[in-house]
C-alpha cells in the first residue's frame, strides 16, 4: 500500500524517473515503506514551485539580480552573496529561482494562502491544503506568517543540497508539530494523513480507514526505543541512518536546479 502509494507519487513528481537509461526515482520509492520518506517524497516539487516562466533577455536577467539585491535587503540584511554563502546554491540557481519567484509572488512575500495554492497546482487529483500548511510552518522560520525569498531558500538547500544528518532533521522537525523536541503518535499521524490526502486519486489500492494508524503503530514500536510513547530526535536519527533503505530514498533529493 505505502510502496504504490509512493511510487505513483514520484512518477507524478518526477516522469523523467520513468525514462530508459534515467535513474529509476521509483524503484527507491518502492523501498520507501517508513514515513520519513513519504513525507519528503513531495518536496521534489519545490524545486519546480518558483520556476521561471518563459525566455529572459541578458538585460532583463541583469536587472533580475540588480531586484534580488534590493528585494532581498528590504526584509533581511542580506544580498545575494550572502545567500550563496548561507546557502549550498550557486549565484546562477539562485538568480533562476528568484525570477520565478517574483513571478510568482511580485510582493517577494509568500502567505499561506498562495503557498497553499502553488502547491495545489502540483497535486489536483487531492487535498494539499494541510500538507503545505505543515511545510509552509517550517519554511517561516520567523513565525511572521509570510515566507520570503531568503526563507524559501534556506529551507530548499538544505532539502537538495544537506548532508543526511540535516535532511533527517527538517524530517523530523516536520512531524515534531508543535516543536516540543517530540513526535507523537498524534503528529505522526496527523502528517501522514495530511500526505494521503494529498496523494488523492495516487494512492492505488484506495487507503482503508486504518491505514495510515496502523503503519504509525508499526514505525512507533520500531522507534520508540524505550517505550515511553514519544519519539526523540536521537531515536529518530538512530533508526533512520541504519536503515540503508531511507539513505539511499533521500539521495532522490540531491538534485540540480
Amino acid at each position: 500500500m505505502w510502496a504504490a502509494a509512493q511510487t505513483a507519487a514520484v512518477r507524478e513528481l518526477d516522469p523523467a524517473s520513468s525514462a530508459a537509461g534515467s535513474t529509476s526515482v521509483c524503484d527507491a520509492a518502492t523501498q520507501w515503506t517508513h514515513p520519513t520518506m513519504l513525507s519528503l517524497v513531495p518536496l521534489l516539487k519545490l524545486k519546480g514551485m518558483f520556476k521561471a516562466k518563459g525566455g529572459r533577455s541578458r538585460s532583463g536577467t541583469d536587472h533580475d539580480m540588480d531586484d534580488l539585491e534590493m528585494q532581498v535587503v528590504r526584509y533581511k540584511p542580506e544580498g545575494l552573496d550572502a545567500l550563496c554563502k548561507t546557502t549550498r546554491f550557486s549565484r546562477k540557481e539562485l538568480q533562476m529561482m528568484y525570477r520565478g519567484f517574483k513571478q510568482e509572488c511580485p510582493t517577494g512575500m509568500v502567505n499561506e494562502d498562495t503557498f497553499k495554492d502553488i502547491y495545489a497546482q502540483f497535486f489536483p487529483q487531492g487535498d494539499a491544503s494541510q500538507y503545505a500548511h505543515y511545510v509552509f510552518q517550517l519554511f517561516d522560520q520567523n513565525r511572521n506568517g509570510h515566507i520570503s525569498f531568503e526563507d524559501f531558500v534556506l529551507g530548499l538547500s538544505v532539502l537538495a543540497r544537506g548532508t543526511v544528518t540535516e535532511k533527517l532533521n527538517w524530517a523530523f522537525n516536520l512531524y515534531d508539530i508543535n516543536h516540543d523536541g517530540y513526535i507523537t503518535k498524534d503528529e505522526m499521524l496527523d502528517i501522514v494523513s495530511s500526505i494521503y490526502d494529498m496523494l488523492g486519486a495516487y494512492t492505488e489500492p484506495m487507503v482503508e480507514e486504518n491505514t495510515a494508524h496502523d503503519h504509525v503503530e508499526a514505525v512507533f514500536e520500531k522507534m520508540d526505543l524505550n517505550k515511553d510513547g514519544v519519539i526523540t530526535l536521537d531515536e529518530f536519527m538512530e533508526c533512520c541512518l541504519k536503515d540503508d533503505a531511507i539513505i539511499r530514498g533521500l539521495a532522490v533529493l540531491d538534485t540540480v536546479l
